[in-house]
């Protein structure tokens, strides 16, 4: 009887070498480099000759749907997950980063805050902690006067370029790899969605990120629809030391008070922001076509707002 090929020596051991992948897990993905160690290591188990390269068993692994190869294109190259079972668009999205997080409309989303589903991940990589580091938000370090407010919100919104695209089971995603101000892993909690332990964002910290950049959440009258579905949900005190303890130059606590305000919050809850000073007119967005103000909390916000 003739000696089976390598490759009729892995469709024979097919069920096999699929029980390896899903004895780590139901589902789940390994990168390029990490495959490349699973087969090796399981070359004996699988009774796949020595001199099969990684190269023929993927192909096989993929040929055969034991593995689904997922390309994510970056902004400066590609690569690739090899996926088994139905595995997190969230985990695909923080694989991409190192001490990544989930934030802005994605945590706003899996904290129950908004009733969209969007096929955007937002995804943060903090910056080194370097003290002459100013956030992307308000980063001219000229000196803080009025007139500088008003020319950077008649400008857009700053958005990173660092886009990734891919698809999963028939469905397009993008991810913004964010990369923001160093605040220490401020608010970032472990959460469990679908048996997994995600990072993300706690309600505090996503409300000031929302306020900080409403085009990450799909806008201004979504961030005042979080902060209405959020009460009774967060600490307004928490909020309050963190937003103290993440030092921006620009007035956000003025935003913050304005959105609590036209939720409903109660007077004394209003009062924890007014500790605060209001000095400057600030913008609730930016480039406002039509505005009115606000005298209380001296911002500027899109006409017909919350009316």
């Amino acid at each position: 009887m003739p000696r089976l090929s390598r490759f009729a020596l892995m469709e024979r051991n097919k069920d096999v070498i699929a029980k390896s992948f899903y004895d780590q897990g139901q589902s789940g993905f390994f990168s390029l480099p990490e495959i490349a160690n699973f087969i090796e290591k399981n070359k004996p188990e699988w009774s796949v000759p020595n001199k099969t390269s990684v190269i023929e068993i993927l192909k096989f692994l993929t040929g055969e749907e034991i593995l689904k190869e997922i390309t994510i294109k970056l902004p400066r190259r590609s690569t690739a997950r090899y996926a088994w079972g139905s595995p997190s668009v969230y985990e695909i999205a923080l694989s991409l980063n190192k001490n990544s997080y989930l934030t802005h409309y994605s945590a706003l989303f899996l904290h129950g805050l908004t009733n969209n589903v969007t096929k955007t991940v937002y995804t943060n990589v903090e910056q080194g902690n370097k003290s002459y580091y100013y956030d992307d938000d308000d980063d001219d370090e000229d000196e803080m006067e009025q007139k500088n407010i008003d020319l950077a919100f008649s400008r857009p919104m700053r958005k990173t370029n660092q886009i990734a695209h891919f698809e999963l089971d028939n469905t397009k995603y993008q991810v913004y790899m964010l990369n923001g101000k160093y605040h220490g892993r401020l608010g970032v909690k472990e959460l469990k969605i679908d048996k997994l332990q995600l990072p993300i964002t706690d309600i505090e910290r996503t409300l000031i990120d929302i306020v900080v950049r409403p085009n990450y959440c799909g806008g201004v009258e979504e961030v005042l629809d979080a902060f209405i579905a959020a009460k009774g949900k967060f600490s307004v005190n928490k909020l309050v030391s963190n937003l103290k303890k993440m030092k921006y130059k620009y007035p956000y606590h003025q935003l913050i008070g304005f959105y609590l305000e036209k939720s409903d919050y109660k007077p004394d809850i209003l009062n924890l922001l007014k500790q605060f000073e209001i000095k400057y007119n600030f913008y609730l967005t930016y480039q406002m076509k039509e505005k009115s103000y606000s005298d209380t909390w001296k911002v500027y916000y899109p006409k017909g707002f919350a009316e």
